[in-house]
């Protein structure tokens, strides 16, 4: 017996009926040979955080815009911390942690540069729109390895575009990370608008604190407690009604003190009008496309390659364009 096969085994006779077993995958849009040593959902996992746009993450914009500090969270610590939350909540619950992990690690991998301010821009000005978590599930499909994609499974890359609360992916683990997503961006952006000074923890109101606790790290506790025991022996995930409309409240809270606060976002406007330059200059000049976009010209609207390679974009590497195609620089003698 492989030790893949041991693997799968060890599944079906440890997870919870509700999880979803590699064995039983859907399987890949182009089939392959399973590897000897890991399962299906190891193995998306892998593929994700080998992948350059796993590790461009680290220079993308959470909240704050390139804020001076060190322990800011950024796009790739965000997706490390609902990646922890995620395999938290599938543990407890004896769901597939592999599964979970990989949709984490993958949800945000089409994130523009300047977080929301970026999609906002592209959304605006692109005619096919842009959602990120739509861009997300390209990036794995078709941009990725220069336009080969991962090939991952049809259940990781269903719980990518199905991570925003709207939709619900069709596993367990998907609607782990759904939940696990809202409650990291929540907790640790509360977090950096402490460090930054825009809030205190006691400025969130008490009718929130009696039911979720005082301080971020009783908020954190108290959510992912509260989803563990909710959904136990039950075939969804779910939070009680009463920590549920406290989260609700808290995201409100959030929204009007900080994704809103004019001291944390006054320079949103010109990283969406940076954005919104940089895509109207590759429309018109489509030769500085990469290559493996060029070569996909045939078979893809111009719009979304534009998209694709700006929403690809660090933000040093947005600006760096920006930069060098309208700043003028200092002429001197050769």
């Amino acid at each position: 017996m492989k030790i893949r096969e041991s693997l799968e085994n060890r599944e079906r006779l440890n997870l919870s009926p509700y999880a979803t077993l590699s064995m039983n995958s859907r399987g890949r849009n182009t089939e392959e040979e399973p590897c000897d040593i890991r399962p299906c959902f190891q193995r998306d996992r892998d593929r994700i955080l080998y992948s350059k746009s796993f590790r461009r993450l680290k220079d993308k914009t959470q909240v704050f815009l390139t804020p001076d500090g060190d322990h800011y969270r950024t796009r790739m610590t965000h997706t490390l911390e609902v990646a922890q939350n995620a395999r938290t909540i599938a543990r407890a619950l004896k769901l597939n942690e592999d599964l979970a992990e990989a949709i984490a690690f993958g949800h945000d991998l089409g994130h523009t540069p300047f977080g929301h301010a970026g999609e906002r821009a592209l959304n605006e000005i692109c005619p096919f729109g842009f959602k990120h978590n739509e861009q997300s599930l390209r990036t794995v499909e078709l941009l990725e390895k220069d336009g080969q994609g991962l090939n991952l499974t049809f259940e990781v890359r269903d719980g990518i575009i199905n991570h925003e609360m709207d939709t619900t992916p069709v596993t367990l683990e998907g609607r782990v990370v759904r939940l696990s997503d809202k409650i990291a961006y929540i907790h640790h952006d509360m977090d950096d608008a402490i460090r930054g000074g825009i809030l205190k923890e006691s400025d969130v109101p008490e009718n929130i604190s009696k039911v979720i606790g005082h301080s971020n790290r009783e908020w954190l506790d108290t959510f992912i407690h509260d989803i563990v025991e909710a959904s136990t022996n039950h075939n969804d995930i779910i939070m009680s009604e009463e920590v549920h409309e406290a989260l609700m409240a808290l995201r409100a809270f959030m929204f009007k003190s900080v994704y809103t606060n004019p001291k944390a976002k006054n320079q949103e406007g010109k990283a969406e009008n940076l954005v919104k330059i940089l895509y109207q200059y590759y429309m018109d000049h489509e030769d500085l496309l990469p290559d493996y976009l060029k070569r996909l010209m045939d078979s893809q609207p111009k719009e979304k390659l534009v998209c694709d390679y700006i929403s690809s974009m660090t933000d040093r590497f947005a600006i760096a364009r920006f930069q060098e195609y309208f700043v003028p620089k200092s002429w001197n003698v050769l």
